[in-house]
């Protein structure tokens, strides 16, 4: 069942597309949670009376027009729905990182002037008490799980349960008074606060209108035929603008279910359960996941990996070109179809992708290889370009025009340009409104006449698809004068599993070099296979056996530069082993995963002029953040390696 033509532009914000949805798809499932093992669903009905309640309860405790509300937690319907009533007050939901410790908190609370925060429990209740003196404006923290809470005697920590409560009974007063409210919103008004990773400073809080949103979900959704009967499973953070399209804008425009694992540990068992249709993931969950099938392989009888390889292989040729709709020959079709029997289906199975009919990937690079083996076996992955101040989509690529090395023309409605430094601008119908009390910064990423500077550098290959080489600022020379796009080189080197983390060098270097982090996992099982003991990262990670394995990647990746006559001279001549993993809690990387290349230069200083002073190995001491909040200290001999450099006419006789 589809929309009728009833005035699309009238249903401009998410609580008339709440009301709208609930007397449409009235018993269809709306959203599900997995709480004790058990799926609970509640029908779009049955969400719109419990929004409508959460409303009435912020009234209730004193919300206003204008007031910011915090959301703090994993994916839960309870938090999602606080974003809508929130909406319907013509308040502005701010949804907050849950992993984000409370001085990185304090920060957003205060900056975006919090007077309420909804959160998910106890631990995300302790860490804004610990903050909320310096935060003027907060004055209520509202938790939904009770468990250890009981001692908790603050007047102004309070149960969602009892907000609930005041809601109904205030709703039992004043019949049709949310109704009433979500009536008074418009497109115009801001619809959301999401803050920026801050790879370079401050996060910057975005400002999205309803029609930022709404627009370029409907857009979305129109491009890849999305309708009520999809599914999508929503774990990925409610602060990160993806999943505020995703999980949340798209699934009120065309109507279909979201469903919140049970917790992260629990995702790949819940997303087999589920079989969503429709799929988000970085490229490194689909690394990993690609990484897991090869361990798996490795430890398999012979005949499962020759019957795999023998049939991965076909894939690889034949794959692709199905999913695209292209002629391929009677005969391979036979054989694919038998893969399909023995491998491709029950791979799929296995994964939870067998009901996928679409599945973006965006934020990094993916690498072509991993690109190749899910289309391959018949998932239809697909690339976008996006950012927080375009609500997502800038590029799209579309069905059967998909290619592994771009992220496909531009989106519905979008206007694309390229400037004269190479750097990438857009239009959009998504273009954020601004930045909150920060009118500087929007005049300089938002011109006057509405293009916004991506800070990406790219350009549009023949087929009219975009090609992103790096971010403009961080794309360098080399002291031959030869171009340096260390995110470029970063990301060819995380696409092999032993790689989970890269940091290049080189900008008025004589060479380009490397710091890599490997995959705990992927090397740990690669070591254990061989019978290589080791204590922890730190011991694998020095070891020689290691560095000849991560050697033979950084020459695959030098063997691809010398290909490419702009980037032939940029190949890593050494590079070492990180003596622990970059890690967020530690300020080296963002909350997305993004590497603070300042915290980098500034903290390992020591380690970069070692890969360029010619010595062999580099003692250092690390202080580390473990999970439970305490610091620790490691001490390491780092070793630096030479990698091996090919000149692009000599290649194929070095190879």
């Amino acid at each position: 069942m589809g929309r009728d033509s009833r005035s699309v532009d009238s249903v401009d914000t998410f609580p008339k597309l709440l009301l709208e949805n609930a007397r449409k798809f009235s018993a269809r499932p709306a959203v599900r949670e997995k709480d004790l093992g058990i799926w609970q669903s509640w029908s779009w009905s049955e969400m719109k009376d419990e929004i409508a309640a959460m409303a009435a309860g912020l009234k209730s405790f004193g919300f206003e027009r204008g007031d910011s509300l915090a959301i703090v937690g994993d994916n839960r319907p309870q938090l999602y729905w606080a974003m809508t009533a929130a909406q319907a007050l013509g308040g502005k939901p701010v949804p907050m990182y849950q992993d984000a410790v409370a001085e990185e908190m304090q920060y957003v609370l205060e900056h975006a002037e919090v007077k309420y925060a909804i959160v998910e429990d106890q631990e995300q209740t302790d860490k804004l008490l610990e903050v909320m003196d310096r935060c003027p404006f907060l004055k209520e923290i509202i938790h939904k799980d009770e468990r250890g809470m009981r001692h908790y005697d603050q007047p102004f920590v309070r149960s969602l349960a009892d907000l609930m409560d005041a809601g109904r009974k205030f709703l039992s007063e004043n019949p049709g008074w949310f109704e009433a409210e979500a009536a008074k919103g418009s497109g115009a008004d801001i619809a959301i606060m999401l803050y920026t990773s801050g790879t370079t400073g401050r996060a910057k809080g975005v400002m999205l209108s309803f029609d930022n949103l709404i627009k370029t979900a409907r857009n979305g959704v129109e491009w890849d035929n999305l309708n009520e009967r999809d599914e999508v499973l929503a774990y990925l953070p409610m602060a990160w603008v993806g999943d505020n399209i995703f999980s949340y804008s798209q699934s009120y425009v065309a109507g279909f279910c979201v469903s919140c694992p049970e917790s992260a540990d629990t995702v790949m068992t819940d997303l087999k359960e589920i079989g969503p249709t429709y799929f988000f993931a970085p490229p490194r969950i689909f690394e990993t996941i690609l990484t897991q099938v090869a361990i798996r392989m490795e430890d398999a009888s012979w005949l499962n990996r020759a019957l795999y390889k023998f049939f991965m292989a076909h894939a690889d040729r034949i794959g692709p070109d199905l999913l695209d709709g292209k002629s391929v020959g009677i005969i391979d079709r036979l054989i694919y179809a038998l893969g399909e029997v023995l491998i491709y289906g029950p791979l799929k199975n296995e994964l939870g992708f067998s009901r996928f009919r679409l599945a973006y990937t965006a934020g990094e690079a993916i690498g072509p290889d991993i690109f190749d083996f899910y289309r391959g076996i018949g998932v239809n992955i697909k690339q976008l370009y996006g950012s927080t101040e375009a609500s997502v989509f800038i590029c799209m690529q579309k069905d059967g025009d998909v290619k592994p090395d771009t992220v496909g023309p531009p989106a519905t409605d979008v206007e694309l340009k390229i400037a004269d430094n190479g750097e990438v601008l857009f239009k959009s119908p998504g273009v954020f409104v601004a930045y909150y009390k920060n009118d500087e910064a929007t005049r300089e990423t938002k011109t006057e006449d509405g293009w916004v500077m991506t800070g990406d550098a790219g350009f549009m290959d023949a087929d009219g698809h975009l090609k992103i080489i790096d971010r403009a600022k961080d794309v360098g020379k080399l002291k031959s004068g030869t171009m340096f796009a260390p995110k470029y080189i970063e990301n060819k080197l995380k696409f092999f599993p032993y790689v989970t983390e890269a940091v290049a060098f080189g900008h008025d270097r004589d060479y380009a070099a490397a710091f890599i982090n490997i995959d705990l996992e992927a090397v740990g099982n690669w070591a254990e296979r061989r019978g290589l003991a080791y204590s922890g990262y730190t011991d694998l990670a020095m070891r020689s056996e290691v560095y000849d394995l991560i050697a033979d990647c950084v020459d695959q990746v030098n063997k691809d530069l010398s290909e490419d006559e702009m980037l032939a001279g940029s190949q890593i001549q050494r590079f070492l082993i990180l003596h622990k993993l970059l890690d967020a809690d530690d300020g080296e990387l963002t909350r997305t995963r993004k590497v603070r290349r300042n915290t980098i230069a500034e903290r390992y200083g020591e380690l970069i002029e070692a890969l360029y002073s010619g010595v062999d190995v580099c003692p250092v001491e690390a202080t580390v953040t473990f999970e439970d909040g305490r610091t620790g200290t490691i001490k390491a001999d780092v070793k630096i390696r030479e990698a091996a450099v090919f000149d692009p006419a000599t290649r194929q006789a070095a190879e």
